[in-house]
């Protein structure tokens, strides 16, 4: 069964056939396969074209499935429950929804004007970017079944927990009003055919790698440079184990940077291999995805300081406890 698990991770995800063609292909043309030079064009020729089929194969995936779930039918769905259940199955349905925050915001808007409850709004509006089928499959490639797992189920009660919180302590005035007035146009749903779901899926895959694409190259760039140039040693007194503070400095870098994971798993890869600790990895992966600045600046036109100010801290949070949560039983994974 591990033969099975290290197959599917390595040669399936991971795709170390690929990385060993690049690197035979880079010799052939006689470079020198040691040299600095070398590895970092091996690394970013590789990690590009990983990247892009997994995200051509996942949106593609991604996609098909939500084609069965339109913005008025979730709407119906999500406003048959209440509570804990609410604020689950919120979070459940983010996780087939667009991959950057950003893209999420506008699904939050819709989904508040529509009336439903502020926490489940936010449940959504955390998880979408946080935790989803590519999240799954991209960190099993570097880390594993068994960790993507369960990084997704913390995700998933992050955002349970923190759409209940901001319910609680939250308030509907700071909302900004325009949204209240918006008009909800319900229009009727219509039944796709497999084909149109699948060249729906198609259109989809084209748009999301053409809106990423330089995100990923600049991803990849800078994964190079940490992965060839960078000495270890000073990496580590940073990011390392030994810094008690790593995590919340993981955390605060990530921040300002707009990207999703696609563009993030380059630069995780590269600090993993410099032995960062995985805590500190996952908290600067949910800190550019979750809270980058870009997202909190769209989010900021529809809600009030006060409550933007609630879900970046509940937020906040629970991103350092989880990277400390992971450092601390990371060594128990591998």
């Amino acid at each position: 069964m591990s033969m099975i698990f290290d197959f599917l991770q390595y040669q399936v995800l991971g795709m170390r056939w690929l990385n060993d063609g690049v690197g035979s292909l880079l010799a052939l043309f006689g470079m020198d396969v040691e040299s600095r030079v070398t590895l970092s064009l091996q690394f970013f020729i590789y990690d590009v074209i990983k990247i892009l089929i997994l995200l051509s194969f996942l949106i593609f995936l991604i996609s098909y499935i939500q084609s069965y779930f339109p913005p008025e039918r979730t709407k119906r769905i999500l406003g048959r429950f209440t509570g804990w259940k609410a604020y689950t199955l919120s979070a459940l349905l983010g996780t087939v929804t667009p991959f950057c925050s950003c893209s999420s915001i506008p699904l939050f808007i819709g989904f508040t004007a529509a009336g439903l409850p502020l926490g489940v709004t936010f449940s959504f509006l955390i998880s979408s970017p946080l935790v989803d089928l590519g999240s799954l499959l991209l960190l099993s490639s570097i880390f594993g079944f068994p960790t993507a797992i369960l990084y997704v189920a913390v995700g998933l009660v992050l955002a349970v927990i923190g759409g209940s919180l901001i319910n609680r302590f939250g308030r509907e005035e700071d909302i900004e009003g325009f949204i209240r007035s918006i008009q909800i146009q319900e229009s009727a749903e219509t039944t796709m055919t497999k084909r149109e779901r699948v060249e729906y899926a198609k259109g989809q895959v084209k748009a999301t790698v053409h809106k990423v694409f330089w995100y990923i190259i600049i991803g990849v760039g800078i994964g190079a440079v940490i992965h060839n140039w960078i000495p270890s040693s000073l990496i580590l007194a940073v990011l390392g184990s030994s810094n008690p503070f790593s995590v919340i400095i993981a955390a605060v870098v990530g921040i300002p940077m707009y990207a999703d994971i696609f563009g993030t798993l380059p630069i995780a890869e590269a600090l993993w291999a410099k032995g960062v600790g995985l805590g500190t990895i996952l908290a600067f992966m949910m800190g550019v995805t979750a809270l980058s600045l870009p997202s909190l600046i769209m989010l900021r036109k529809a809600v009030k300081p006060r409550l933007l100010a609630l879900f970046f801290g509940i937020v906040t949070v629970g991103i350092i406890l989880i990277g400390y949560v992971f450092n601390g039983i990371g060594p128990f994974l591998f």
